[in-house]
């Protein structure tokens, strides 16, 4: 299994990502995992969702090239990248408090689900980025337009552009990341989501679709589309590819 859902007693769901020797990275099951959560997140009982990694090396390393190497024509591209991208959607509008705890390094499409979510609360010393440009694509699963809607500031273009990994205490700084831990993740979430889980369900919902209205009246799923469409449309392209054949060579002769 790639993933574990459990509901806890407190009142959220945690969706845990179990590819700790892929560096978390998602895959086809990741995604079904991460779809059937979100499901469960609908549940009258469930007040807010978490979603994080096995162990402390990686909260997700991205889409994992090891399976979606198969993907060579923008069509194939665009079939996995419009699924995934749906779910995020779908994670972006849930009627729930979202939580990316980020246990581990977070590179890539691990950055745009930690984005498709409302905080994220990090470790200290890990690093994150969104490094999809030297891949010679761009996001895909709709993180980069998601950024550019929840925080409207060139600093945020540069960080798409520059494909960099950055220390995640500097992207504390900038506004990125909502909190920092340093122990327990588990712990450390529940006391950032103390107050959250005392309210009625009926005021959270009420607060979120503050902000679904708004992602609705200004096509955010539409805008998502065209993002979509122009990663696969990259994926095509001999540079995405001769990238891809360096990734497998390398894993292979390591």
């Amino acid at each position: 299994m790639a993933y574990t859902i459990e509901k806890s007693e407190k009142g959220y769901l945690l969706f845990t990502i179990t590819r700790g020797n892929k560096r978390n990275a998602v895959d086809y099951d990741v995604m079904e995992g991460l779809s059937k959560a979100i499901h469960h997140a609908a549940d009258p009982d469930v007040l807010a969702l978490v979603i994080t990694g096995e162990g402390e090396n990686a909260f997700c390393s991205g889409g994992d090239l090891s399976v979606f190497h198969l993907l060579e024509t923008e069509e194939e591209a665009y079939s996995m990248l419009s699924k995934m991208s749906k779910i995020l959607y779908s994670l972006l509008t849930l009627p729930i408090p979202t939580i990316a705890l980020m246990n581990g390094h977070a590179v890539g499409g691990g950055c745009e689900i930690a984005i498709a979510c409302d905080f994220r609360l990090a470790r200290k010393g890990i690093k994150a980025g969104f490094i999809q440009g030297k891949q010679s694509i761009t996001t895909g699963w709709g993180g980069g337009t998601i950024l550019a809607e929840k925080l409207p500031n060139p600093l945020y273009m540069k960080l798409l552009m520059d494909a960099e990994v950055h220390k995640i205490e500097r992207l504390n700084e900038i506004g990125l990341i909502d909190a920092l831990y340093e122990t327990d993740p588990i712990k450390e979430c529940e006391t950032f989501l103390e107050n959250l889980l005392f309210k009625d369900k009926g005021v959270l919902q009420s607060y979120k679709q503050i902000w679904i209205g708004r992602w609705e009246e200004t096509k955010l799923q539409e805008r998502i589309e065209k993002e979509v469409r122009n990663c696969a449309r990259l994926w095509e392209n001999e540079s995405h590819h001769q990238y891809v054949k360096m990734f497998m060579n390398k894993k292979t002769n390591n």
